[in-house]
């Protein structure tokens, strides 16, 4: 199988944007309460200047606001409005009539002003909480309609864009002026009539970093959180496990910048093939410094700053990251995250500093990618039970984790995560292919070659785009010479897999510089072999024993999987997983600069001395 570059179709959206399809034309409107939508993205249109985004743009689909908005308007739910709340799985609507008031003016104290709409209930008796969506994707789209949904069932919304975006003033700078710009946006609430002193925020994907970026200062007026595909920093997400995740980003400056001359009209179908190819081709683009204009046409400032700044632990990313305050956030937390959403690994560790500090957050975590319509649906549903459940006083559940077990299809309640008593067991690799429960009982090594040249394509798993992610066959990608595959016997009896999974491979190498990729995969009776979760590390000139091997720690997604008697578990190791993460060209060149692409031969290691082996989280 020839490498493959995965981009989002018609029916995919990007950074978390959901898709209900209510016409049939040729590029459907996305529909996210967060404002993540396709073809009606809000950032500015790019300038004379090559560097996008400029600052101080006028919005191309928003007039300018006046300095009150514009005047309120009182309108009846519609039977397209009544649609929607089914669709979201709402209950009831407490209302039938809202009042909307657009591009409301919120000054910053920079002087920048930053638009927002509001949506409220026409028979609000000053009662109501205000749900905040801070977003630099745009309020329009369909955004209306689910804001419409929400504020029927009790709530004034309020849909505010990020700086620089939206006919706001300032410069789009992702992960730069969130929490400034959310304290501020909480002080002008507060000077409202009704406002009740009463606020639930709800952050899905880009949206849930902003709120992250000001929950801790919000105070009591904090009432209720529902942060979903997120988390409280990004650097976890772009750079996984050493490795720069060029799919996920690269995808998202592409979003961001496919704007044509009128947004508001659906692209044909030749206008989208043309605009994904733009993709494809940024997506094997060499060097990478050169992608962004690819993808757009233009230098993208932000993303030329990734991939300079490629020190995690470097002041660039600690400015941008809120994890510290994690634990000051008073306020009940509900999460909601995807066993394949790029987010998820860095989402639970938030969950897990809330449980260490004594504040246990609710979680759900479903069969989800980081832009499924079943995630979204999920999430706007819990997030208005959620506040409802606060408000009143009364749990949402019994228990507060909720987790969809793989390979069974089904729901589990569980008093934490991961459950109580899970513990790791491990399976060892064995030269030629096995995969037992016992160390292997002599030495023996499997070669192949990783070729940067020829990159091993990524297939399935945790990927922004709903088309390329989830679950797949590989027995294409297993019968590639540079993956191999280690496979137990049939099992007898039921495998349950809760929690995290790691895997120590010792490598021999022809280079310092490679990535190892490991993968889990579920081999059911028909010999199909379905991914259940992965991970990656680069190494990166890492000291070798005195035989030249390495030992090498891979951190793969966490999961809830059951094995059924009659399958088979199987691990897949490879060099690299490409669009996904950036090929490693083996000399340890920086990431965005011009290199040669040089093949690695790479042995892996099994014998008494060097167990090999995949650890699975296992309940008794």
């Amino acid at each position: 199988m020839r490498p493959a570059v995965d981009s989002p179709s018609p029916r995919t959206g990007i950074a978390g944007r959901q898709e209900f399809h209510v016409s049939r034309s040729a590029e459907p409107r996305m529909l996210t309460l967060t404002a993540e939508s396709t073809a009606p993205m809000h950032t500015p249109r790019p300038s004379a200047d090559p560097e996008y985004p400029p600052s101080n743009q006028p919005d191309i689909r928003t007039p300018p606001m006046s300095s009150n908005g514009h005047p309120p308007v009182k309108r009846r739910l519609t039977p397209l409005d009544e649609a929607m709340r089914r669709l979201l799985g709402l209950p009831a609507p407490a209302t039938r009539r809202i009042t909307i008031e657009r591009d409301l003016p919120v000054p910053m104290r920079d002087g920048v002003c930053l638009p927002a709409d509001h949506y409220s209930p026409a028979t609000d008796r000053g009662k109501s909480p205000t749900i905040l969506i801070r977003t630099p994707y745009g309020r329009g789209g369909s955004n209306p309609r689910v804001a419409r949904a929400v504020a029927a069932q009790g709530f004034h919304v309020v849909l505010q864009s990020c700086r620089g975006t939206a006919a706001g003033t300032g410069e789009f700078a992702p992960m730069r002026h969130e929490r400034a710009d959310g304290l501020d946006t909480i002080a002008w609430l507060a000077d409202q009539p009704w406002y009740t002193g009463q606020l639930c925020v709800f952050g899905f994907s880009y949206c849930g970093y902003a709120t992250w970026g000001f929950a801790a200062d919000a105070g009591d007026q904090l009432v209720a959180l529902m942060m979903a595909a997120t988390a409280a920093q990004f650097t976890g997400s772009l750079y996984t496990g050493g490795a720069f995740s060029l799919d996920s980003a690269l995808t998202w400056v592409w979003g961001l910048g496919a704007l044509g001359s009128d947004p508001e009209r659906q692209p044909t179908l030749i206008e989208s093939w043309l605009r994904r190819s733009r993709l494809h081709a940024a997506l094997a683009h060499l060097p990478l410094a050169e992608a962004d204009r690819v993808a757009t046409g233009q230098r993208v400032g932000f993303f030329q700053e990734w991939l300079a700044e490629n020190d995690t632990a470097g002041e660039y990313w600690l400015e941008r990251d809120h994890r510290s305050r994690v634990t000051d956030v008073q306020a009940p937390i509900h999460m909601i995250g995807g066993w394949y959403d790029v987010m998820l690994p860095c989402q639970l560790d938030d969950y897990a500093a809330l449980c260490k500090a004594g504040r246990p957050p609710h979680l759900t975590i479903g069969p989800w990618k980081h832009n499924s319509s079943g995630f979204f649906r999920c999430l706007v549903s819990e997030a208005v039970a959620w506040y409802k459940a606060n408000a009143e006083g009364r749990p949402v559940r019994e228990h507060p984790v909720r987790v969809h077990i793989g390979g069974s299809n089904q729901w589990r309640d569980y008093p934490q995560w991961p459950p109580p008593g899970a513990r790791p067991k491990p399976w060892y690799l064995h030269a030629g292919g096995g995969l037992h429960t016992t160390p292997a009982a002599w030495d023996g090594r499997d070669v192949f070659t990783y070729d940067p040249n020829d990159p091993t394509p990524a297939l399935g798993g945790p990927r922004l785009a709903a088309a390329a992610a989830g679950r797949q066959d590989n027995r294409r990608l297993e019968a590639r010479p540079d993956v191999r595959t280690y496979t137990s016997d049939p099992l007898d009896a039921v495998v349950e897999v809760l929690g995290p999974v790691t895997a120590t491979v010792y490598v021999g190498a022809s280079r310092d510089h490679f990535d190892i990729f490991v993968r889990l995969c579920d081999v059911d009776t028909s010999g199909r072999s379905w991914n259940v979760c992965d991970g990656l590390t680069r190494v990166s000139a890492s000291a070798a024993d005195t035989s030249g091997v390495r030992r090498v720690e891979v951190t793969l997604w966490p999961t809830a999987y059951h094995f059924k008697p009659g399958h088979r578990i199987r691990i897949q190791i490879s060099g690299g997983a490409h669009p996904r993460f950036a090929r490693n060209p083996g000399t340890g060149a920086a990431l965005g600069e011009p290199s040669d692409l040089v093949p690695v031969r790479l042995e892996v290691h099994t014998s008494p001395l060097y167990e090999s082996a995949i650890a699975l989280s296992v309940a008794p």
